[in-house]
């Protein structure tokens, strides 16, 4: 069975690597939750064991939704005594998106009118409702035309694992504790001795949720004490009997072995009381120590190493003050310099503000207040060996010169056209083959990344020679813009059977947000041979945006989508974007969220590219199309762009509107279109030298352009 596990935005992939674990072996990321493929025990394990998730929706049918009848005849077909009986209660929440529906609790009422029709018109009778406690508590989602219901398998918000007692001011969701601690990696740290503090601890969450996943305490345990989640006739009780037993063996022997590593500060007595009476109701009363105290004057800690976990004010109940993330950062810096921090700071300012260095950075949501979540590793990096700077080879000399050369000729363009993403060497010096590209973060100009790839060496080029000059790349790179070296992407090429080619990459799932213009991108310097934004196309996605006003754009083979936000920058009226890749659709879906766009509106549809165009019937007045030159999936049949571009643009062609143009593209250098066979159905102009931005200048090659009217 497919079903759904939501949880709050940012946390989605931790979500996946969650489930995973728990034994979803099939798990992919979506908006705001993740999509699971597996049985109801596996479901029933989210449940009780995930500490990230807000529900788990368990899916009893879908169907075409277009009006409120059609809801309410929809769930009033289902045989509803197979899902509960007329003494029980029911509640049911909805989320309604589009035009034929719109009002949520509206739609709630029809399911509610449906479920208990009925029951009524089988049995005579029918059940009550009760919204805060129901015995059965259903799930509603209407979206583009369809209506997905589905059982609350948790009974309720998940968020809530059963140990709160009372809440200072803004607290912390327990999820989102979760998720600090797991992107600091206190389990790991945890199982290596390691030690915990909150020196702001408000009402203790961060070191409760801390403590409990050091002694293994399922959060179902707490949250349901003994009771059912649901009374829905189609749960396994047996089975979830089974899994609490499991669990309660595991908290016993968790919370035997737990050791005390725990420590909270804060300067309100109110909150320390509140922290300690949480801490009571989760059984670590003296697990925990809690005192009053300024976060200024921290006490230096005896163990080598650990996880400093903080969720600073930042709302407009708690004031930001950016003297007290400064304050924080120099207690820090005293008294743990070598441990890690996972810092939930309100945005990248204030947390630029503490003065650590973050290592990595996430976006996440506190209800509907953006954070920026900042890891720092070790919290006070180690000074170099020597005072004075390591001398660069002569060849590494070269060039840093060669790059501050370009970085002086770039400068004035840079400032004009407002440029914060850009290539800065590119094989400028032969012996030097590689690609140097500069990422500035949107919300931190100060925050320079950059993303370095090998080119591939001549085989008569000895390795050694390779990986020196490789090296010499990056220490220039470092020398002239002064980075750490955490800040820089590397792709570096590997010799092995079959020839040249990239090895295997990190996976840290880390995702900056840059500037392009007017919308802000998400990419991944790390994890993928491409960044998620192919810097070569940006006057073109510009030419995009400025032709899109008022129109309905196509994206075929969307890769990440980033011509998709530009044209919805520019005033699209409607966008659809097809990709074979789940991935890049979801990456896309970020991209459109990042730009606060979405709705019916922007489709997204994953499919082959190709063989969805010669089906489709819709017209667009804007289409843009950059294929890859090979590719072959299990999904679909093998593409050749050589082979195939004739065809694909002939089913391009067909659905421009009158007046429409299509911009196609692509890299492969021996590419030849076919421009007799073209011309039978497009008129066809070469803009690829209007498309090649400055930074590129030295490589013209690096793709070609043409715009397509219809004869």
């Amino acid at each position: 069975m497919k079903f759904f596990v939501s949880c709050a935005k940012g946390l989605e992939y931790l979500l996946v690597d969650e489930l995973q674990a728990l034994g979803c072996a099939r798990a992919s990321a979506a908006i705001a939750g993740v999509n699971v493929e597996g049985e109801e025990v596996d479901a029933q394990r989210a449940v009780l064991w995930s500490r990230l998730a807000s529900r788990v929706l368990w899916p009893l049918t879908e169907f075409d939704c277009p009006d409120e009848q059609a809801l309410y005849q929809g769930v009033a077909a289902l045989p509803w005594h197979e899902h509960l009986d007329a003494t029980m209660t029911l509640a049911v929440d909805a989320h309604v998106a589009g035009e034929a529906i719109t009002h949520a609790r509206y739609a709630a009422q029809r399911v509610k009118d449906g479920v208990v029709d009925a029951m009524r018109a089988q049995s005579g009778a029918r059940p009550s409702v009760d919204v805060d406690a129901p015995d059965l508590r259903l799930n509603l989602v209407v979206r583009k035309g369809r209506a997905i219901l589905s059982v609350d398998l948790g009974g309720g918000p998940l968020h809530r694992h059963g140990w709160r007692r009372a809440q200072g001011e803004a607290p912390l969701k327990e999820n989102l504790a979760a998720a600090v601690l797991l992107r600091g990696g206190w389990p790991k740290l945890y199982a290596e001795g390691g030690g915990l503090l909150d020196p702001m601890c408000g009402s203790g969450t961060l070191l409760i949720e801390g403590a409990l996943m050091a002694a293994d305490v399922a959060p179902g345990l707490l949250r349901y004490a003994g009771e059912l989640p649901t009374r829905w006739h189609g749960f396994d009780i047996a089975t979830w009997t089974k899994l609490v037993e499991e669990a309660q063996l595991r908290e016993r022997a968790g919370r035997a072995a737990l050791r005390d590593v725990f420590d909270g500060g804060d300067l309100d007595p109110r909150a320390i009381a509140i922290a300690r009476e949480n801490a009571t109701a989760a059984g670590l009363r003296d697990a925990i120590r809690f005192d009053v105290r300024d976060v200024a004057v921290l006490p230096v800690q005896s163990n080598p190493r650990g996880l400093i976990v903080c969720n600073p004010p930042y709302d407009a109940r708690l004031a930001a003050d950016p003297e007290l993330y400064r304050a924080l950062g120099d207690g820090l810096r005293q008294a743990v310099p070598n441990w890690r921090a996972s810092l939930l700071c309100g945005d990248a300012e204030l947390a630029h503000a503490t003065g650590l260095r973050a290592q990595k950075k996430y976006q996440l949501f506190n209800g509907a207040l953006e954070c920026s979540l900042i890891i720092c590793d070790p919290i006070k990096p180690a000074l170099r060996e020597s005072a004075e700077p390591r001398a660069l080879s002569e060849g590494a000399q070269m060039l840093a010169n060669r790059l501050r050369k370009n970085l002086r000729a770039l400068k004035s363009w840079r400032a004009r056209e407002a440029i914060d993403c850009y290539r800065v060497y590119d094989a400028d010096l032969p012996e030097y083959a590689a690609a140097i590209d500069v990422y500035t973060e949107a919300d931190d100009p100060e925050a320079l990344w950059l993303h370095v790839q090998e080119y591939a060496a001549p085989a008569s080029i000895p390795e050694a020679d390779t990986r020196r000059r490789f090296g010499e790349v990056l220490a220039a790179a470092r020398e002239v813009f002064g980075l750490p070296r955490e800040r820089i992407a590397t792709k570096t090429r590997s010799r092995g059977k079959g020839g040249s080619k990239y090895g295997r990459f990190d996976r840290k799932g880390e995702m900056l947000v840059v500037r392009e213009g007017a919308a802000r991108l998400r990419v991944n310097l790390f994890d993928y041979l491409d960044t998620g934004l192919f810097l070569d196309h940006r006057p073109l996605r510009k030419r995009i945006s400025q032709e899109a006003r008022g129109k309905s754009f196509l994206n075929l083979f969307c890769y990440t989508g980033v011509a998709t936000v530009q044209a919805v920058v520019g005033g699209a009226i409607s966008t659809t974007s097809v990709d074979l890749s789940a991935t890049y659709l979801e990456w896309l879906a970020d991209n459109l969220q990042e730009n606060d766009f979405g709705g019916s509106a922007h489709r997204l549809a994953q499919a082959d590219a190709l063989s969805w165009l010669e089906a489709d019937r819709g017209r667009y007045d804007l289409i843009f199309c950059d294929p890859p030159t090979f590719s072959n999936s299990a999904r679909a049949d093998d593409f050749d762009v050589q082979r195939e571009h004739v065809r694909l643009l002939r089913a391009a062609v067909a659905r421009l509107s009158p007046g429409g143009v299509l911009y196609f593209s692509n890299n492969f250098r021996r590419f030849r279109l076919d421009a007799d066979a073209v011309a039978e159905f497009a008129v066809c102009e070469d803009i690829s030298a209007q498309t090649i931005p400055q930074d590129f200048a030295r490589n013209p090659r690096i793709h070609r352009t043409w715009a397509l009217r219809r004869a």
